[in-house]
């Protein structure tokens, strides 16, 4: 651990529980418009769903760099016109900005704090800046500097997002740590350099398997909680 120097956060499903945020809001937005036939879970799932196809795009060169909040009112409107649900545009801008309106896993809070007394604590997420921005504020989530997509240009898992966010923060690959629920995104930050931290979250989607699941690796770290990463990690700097 003397070696890493600083962290950086996946934040969607491994420091915020994006799933069950998301169906409490959709519950209420249907509700209001007289359809309770709408499964809000199921919506949070096919929402998310549209997540990396509509990156993609970015991705591919097929368009420039947009911001998280504009995707995700772009899949939102897919979504609500696949369901027939017609919202004026001051309900669907709201409903677009329920990711920014995200609840903390139970942990995230305390183990961030503790995290943080050590190590400088960013995220390296593909939402916007004023998305995560918000979020930590109505969460309490105590970063040091909110990074990421927006702040580098590019949406992971390119190879820029992991080594322009090193470059910002000063650091060689190796002396930056990821921490994330997903597979996928330690796989792409390993291949750059990164050392790894995997934080298991069952119920992201639901307790469904993850669909990145078969791409598991034996990370640096593996812990159930960002508490015990916390533990581990003052542990080994002792």
């Amino acid at each position: 651990m003397a070696k890493v120097k600083m962290l950086a956060f996946d934040v969607f499903g491994t420091v915020v529980d994006w799933r069950t945020s998301i169906a409490r809001e959709a519950q209420l937005v249907f509700a209001q418009a007289g359809r309770d036939d709408i499964d809000p879970c199921g919506f949070a799932d096919a929402w998310r769903g549209l997540y990396q196809p509509a990156m993609e795009a970015v991705r591919s060169g097929k368009r420039p760099f947009t911001r998280l909040d504009v995707l995700n009112r772009e899949t939102l409107d897919v979504l609500l016109a696949a369901h027939d649900v017609v919202l004026n545009e001051a309900a669907a801008r709201e409903f677009a900005f329920a990711w920014r309106r995200l609840d903390p896993w139970p942990d995230a809070v305390e183990g961030l704090t503790r995290l943080k007394a050590r190590w400088p604590i960013v995220t390296l997420s593909n939402g916007n800046i004023a998305l995560t921005m918000e979020m930590a504020r109505r969460a309490g989530l105590p970063w040091d500097a909110i990074l990421g997509a927006e702040a580098v240009q590019a949406f992971k898992p390119m190879p820029e997002a992991y080594l322009r966010t090193a470059d910002l923060l000063g650091v060689a690959p190796g002396e930056l740590c990821l921490v994330a629920a997903h597979h996928s995104d330690l796989a792409a930050a390993r291949a750059c350099g990164l050392k790894c931290a995997y934080v298991d979250r069952p119920m992201e989607y639901g307790g469904a398997l993850a669909p990145d699941a078969h791409m598991a690796q034996d990370w640096e770290w593996t812990v159930g909680s960002l508490v015990e990463l916390a533990t581990k990690l003052f542990d080994e700097a002792a």
